[in-house]
């Protein structure tokens, strides 16, 4: 008779194209007052989690996922932490899409048309989504999120293969370094994908080199999540192209929910777009984040920008994931 150690429930979704595989039960209890100090708990004690449901055979090398937990926050439905190949996140606005869609759509929220409100906490602070609901479909989700500010523009770095290359850091609820991909005479395409992980990889290295991050407010958010780079775009509908390569060098399908949020304040702040217009986003799949900049304000020395992001995601399945005893394999494998 098999003996089965560990049972998870899981709805997996996608978002453009990126995967979010949500956890709906099996967690162990996660203690903590806050997102941070459970993110930090998870990370010290029960890591083991994440390896099992991110990692090969399970998962794969851009595998992403999502804990739900119960709200730190009065004006909050739920807690969230992000989790990936490298270990967790601080926001992840395409995770709050594909979280709106699957909550509204099996009813785990009170409903209300035209437009289902959910609260979340996650690392970086409070998030508001509004999801479209018809009264039979989940639609589009937009969430308002965090402020988002340029940390320090032109920062120039020196890369092994690409040479000297040219970005501003931004936070749009995590810390990227934006570069356009001219410099290193790429395009964001998918048959390009093997050189972008590389120049991503090499950039996201060298400004951790050069260059000390810190929020402002929040001192657990002091880490660059990744590179996004941005080209001219396939969809004659869209206004730019991006990609993002976070973590270790994994590749986001979508456009990138706080990755869009960053570029409208870049934009912003750079009088390139200006306040209330629509930037159109398009991703290295051809997926699109819609995003407008709604008002501004001060964050500690930094002018900050509020966006709200819109976009959709999809279900792909329910599922029951178990750790046999004997599986050789409990906390699976990383391989590229």
């Amino acid at each position: 008779m098999l003996s089965y150690t560990r049972t998870i429930h899981t709805v997996d979704a996608h978002t453009g194209g990126e995967p979010l595989r949500i956890v709906m039960s099996g967690l162990p209890p996660v203690p903590g007052n806050t997102i941070l100090e459970r993110r930090s708990w998870l990370k010290t004690h029960r890591d083991d989690v994440r390896q099992f449901l991110m990692n090969e055979p399970r998962g794969h090398a851009d595998m992403y996922g999502a804990y739900l937990l119960p709200p730190t926050t009065p004006a909050a439905d739920f807690g969230v932490i992000f989790i990936h190949n490298e270990g967790y996140s601080d926001m992840c606005g395409h995770g709050i899409i594909a979280l709106g869609k699957v909550l509204v759509e099996l009813n785990q929220v009170e409903r209300s048309m035209p437009l289902t409100r959910i609260g979340f906490d996650t690392p970086a602070g409070f998030i508001e989504a509004q999801v479209e609901w018809d009264g039979t479909r989940a639609g589009n989700v937009t969430f308002r999120n965090v402020p988002a500010f340029i940390y320090q523009r032109d920062v120039e770095v020196e890369t092994p293969s690409f040479g000297k290359i040219v970005g501003d850091i931004v936070f749009g609820g995590a810390f990227y370094y934006y570069i356009n991909a001219d410099q290193a005479q790429v395009k964001v395409k998918p048959e390009q994908v093997r050189t972008l992980i590389q120049l991503g990889a090499e950039t996201k290295q060298a400004v951790q080199e050069k260059i000390r991050i810190q929020h402002p407010l929040e001192p657990g958010l002091d880490t660059l999540y990744g590179t996004i780079i941005d080209g001219a775009p396939n969809d004659p509908t869209a206004d730019q192209a991006n990609v993002c390569i976070f973590a270790d060098r994994e590749v986001d399908r979508s456009p990138t929910g706080t990755g869009t949020s960053g570029r409208a304040a870049q934009l912003f702040f750079r009088q390139k777009l200006k306040l209330g217009q629509m930037l159109v986003n398009e991703s290295i799949v051809g997926s699109c984040f819609r995003v407008r900049v709604t008002d501004t304000v001060k964050l500690g020395p930094f002018d900050a920008a509020i966006t709200e992001v819109t976009g959709n995601a999809h279900i792909m399945g329910f599922n029951q994931w178990v750790l046999e005893d004997s599986d050789p394999f409990p906390q699976g494998f990383f391989l590229r």
